[in-house]
C-alpha cells in the first residue's frame, strides 16, 4: 500500500459553468482508472473531510459519497489538480468493486496490475499451456513435457545469462536475458503463480 499523501490542502480548481468539476479515480496501487465522476466545491471539500470520495450526482442533484449504500467506499489516498487545474486525479483505495454493475471498474476490467507487455505475454502463455498443440507450439510441448524439463530450461538460460554478462556482447546478453525472463514466465505458470505474486513478494520486503 502506498504512503498516503497530505490530504488537507485546498487546491486552485477551475469549476465549469455549471459549479463541476470532472474527478478520474484511480486506485493507488494497481493505477487502474476505475471510474469517472463529477464534483462540486461542496463534494471536493466533504471528500478531504471524510477522506471518502463523495461526488455530485447531475442526475439526483444532490452529494453522494460513493458506497453510502453498497458499502463499497473510496477511501481516499491523495488528488492531483492537471495543468489546467479543470481536472482531478484522485487516487484511493477501493472497498470492493466500484461499478454499480459488480465490476471492478467501469470499463468491465478486473482490478490488477498491469505490468503492460510481459502481462500480454503471460496471456499468451497461458493460452498455448490450455489450448495449444504440443506438436507445434514450443510452450506447449514444454508444459507437456513436464516440470523437470521446465525448470531445466530456466537453469540453462541462467547460466547462457551468466556467460554472456562476462562478455561485451551486448545483443548475445540482452537476448539470452529474454530467453531467461520467458522461461521463467513459463516456470510460474507451471507452478500455479503468475508475475504479480512475485511483485507482491518483493513489495512485501520493501520498507
Amino acid at each position: 500500500m502506498r504512503k498516503q499523501e497530505s490530504k488537507t490542502k485546498i487546491m486552485n480548481i477551475k469549476y465549469d459553468a455549471h459549479g463541476l468539476v470532472p474527478a478520474i479515480i484511480q486506485d493507488a496501487n494497481t493505477q487502474k482508472v476505475l471510474m469517472l465522476g463529477y464534483m462540486n466545491e461542496e463534494a471536493y471539500k466533504k471528500t478531504l473531510e471524510t477522506q471518502k470520495v463523495t461526488f455530485y450526482s447531475r442526475s439526483k442533484q444532490r452529494l453522494w459519497t460513493k458506497g453510502e449504500e453498497s458499502g463499497n467506499f473510496l477511501n481516499l489516498v491523495g488528488i492531483k489538480n492537471d495543468c489546467d487545474n479543470d481536472t482531478l486525479l484522485i487516487q484511493v483505495n477501493p472497498v470492493g468493486p466500484t461499478c454499480h454493475t459488480g465490476s471492478d471498474t467501469c470499463w468491465g476490467e478486473t482490478n490488477t496490475e498491469d505490468y503492460g507487455f510481459l502481462s500480454q505475454l503471460e496471456a499468451v502463455i497461458k493460452g498455448r499451456k490450455e489450448n495449444a498443440d504440443a506438436e507445434t507450439s514450443y510452450v506447449a510441448s514444454l508444459f507437456k513435457k513436464g516440470m523437470n524439463k521446465i525448470a531445466q530450461k530456466v537453469g540453462e538460460e541462467a547460466v547462457e545469462v551468466v556467460i554472456e554478462a562476462k562478455d561485451n556482447n551486448e545483443d548475445l546478453f540482452l537476448n539470452e536475458s529474454a530467453d531467461l525472463l520467458f522461461h521463467y514466465l513459463i516456470l510460474l505458470q507451471a507452478k500455479g503463480y503468475k508475475l504479480n505474486d512475485i511483485v507482491n513478494v518483493l513489495k512485501s520486503r520493501h520498507k
